[in-house]
């Protein structure tokens, strides 16, 4: 057999024993030990929400006297802050190995853990990109009166490295935002309502995030098709959301009780549908509500299609809350005002939805949006 006939059957057999990646499903075990048996530069995202280590003393009562529904389950207690410094610098390391090198890591904490996060994923050759503060619009407030209401939590947003060519969809950020940029401050309602997933009549989890606040996360930094990987994967808010998104997805969970409810969730979550949606959004007291919120929250499905009063256009709804007719994109009022010829348009006034075989303006939809948030 001649060289080249031996070096093309040491290929044909190094691909035939690559590792085939778990997609879409979600591998029970320590997050550390599972990373370790995926090949090298396998995902595009990791999405992190590690123990925050809260060290919670004694059990917490509202003033009428009822319990409070804190985290004090075993997987967020560590004996020392070198213990949780060690098993931090552990998930990032193979998280970063995992990550194609246009990667980027998102990690979500609070004031108890984020900032030692914060500096071991610098000490790991993390490059920051962002820290994001989701400002929870309906906060649990503080019972004993002793300190501020701690109403935010703190999201790093990080490359690989610094010289990653990472992933921003700048134009879908601001679409989502009625055609303002993005801001690093997003009001968004915590998990509450029908999407907080329950066994028993008792909450699931007890950090599970909004989808919203997903939603937002992958549609910012992932293309179509990219793999994004969960180490801490809960209840499966980020397979619901990246399943929607036509996102891939792997999720790590030690929690076996966790597995099976995210595993009947994601089953029922269809790609950009609005199952388990309804009742997120932004600023409740906040007059100004960008579309792409309704398009977040799913009040408005991406694909849906709109037309004006008289039915003269129709235009199709984008996942980043842009309108598309005949190959033009652009936000509700821009499309609206170039189909009228006009400077301006008020695109809430302007669009309308079929339901139920009757058109409804968007502006209901908006006031429908503020109402179920006050």
């Amino acid at each position: 057999m001649s060289v080249m006939g031996r070096v093309g059957r040491m290929r044909s057999s190094e691909a035939e024993t690559k590792p085939e990646l778990p997609l879409g499903r979600i591998i029970q075990g320590d997050c550390v030990a599972a990373m370790k048996h995926l090949p090298d530069a396998c995902v595009d995202m990791v999405f992190a929400d590690p123990p925050y280590n809260l060290q919670l003393g004694g059990d917490l009562f509202r003033p009428e006297g009822s319990r409070v529904d804190a985290v004090d389950d075993a997987w967020d207690k560590f004996d020392t802050f070198q213990a949780y410094d060690d098993f931090t610098r552990a998930w990032l390391a193979e998280a970063r190995r995992i990550l194609k090198p246009n990667g980027t890591l998102w990690v979500i904490g609070s004031y108890h853990n984020i900032f030692r996060v914060g500096a071991a994923l610098q000490d790991a050759g993390y490059w920051i990109l962002n820290d994001i503060i989701w400002r929870k619009s309906n906060p649990m407030p503080n019972f004993r009166g002793t300190r501020f209401t701690n109403a935010h939590e703190t999201l790093i947003w990080a490359s690989r490295s610094e010289d990653s060519r990472y992933t921003f969809n700048y134009r879908a950020m601001k679409a989502l935002n009625d055609e303002l940029q993005m801001r690093s401050d997003w009001v968004i309602p915590i998990c509450a309502g029908a999407e907080r997933e329950k066994q028993d009549g008792a909450k699931a989890h007890p950090t599970q995030k909004p989808e919203a606040l997903l939603y937002r996360v992958l549609l910012a930094s992932t293309k179509p098709g990219d793999v994004v990987l969960d180490p801490f994967f809960g209840t499966g808010t980020t397979g619901a959301v990246a399943r929607r998104l036509g996102r891939a997805w792997i999720g790590i969970e030690r929690e076996g009780r966790y597995i099976e409810v995210a595993r009947a969730r994601i089953q029922s979550t269809l790609p950009l549908d609005e199952s388990a949606m309804r009742t997120m959004g932004a600023r409740a007291n906040q007059q100004k509500v960008p579309f792409g919120a309704l398009v977040e929250s799913g009040l408005i499905v991406p694909g849906a299609e709109l037309t004006d009063s008289k039915r003269r256009w129709r235009a199709a709804v984008r996942a980043d809350g842009t309108l598309e007719i005949a190959g033009t994109q652009g936000s509700i009022h821009k499309i609206g005002a170039g189909l009228q010829n006009a400077p301006s348009c008020n695109g809430w006034t302007f669009w309308h939805v079929e339901r139920e075989g009757a058109l409804v303006v968007l502006d209901t939809l908006r006031q429908d949006y503020l109402a179920a948030l006050a």
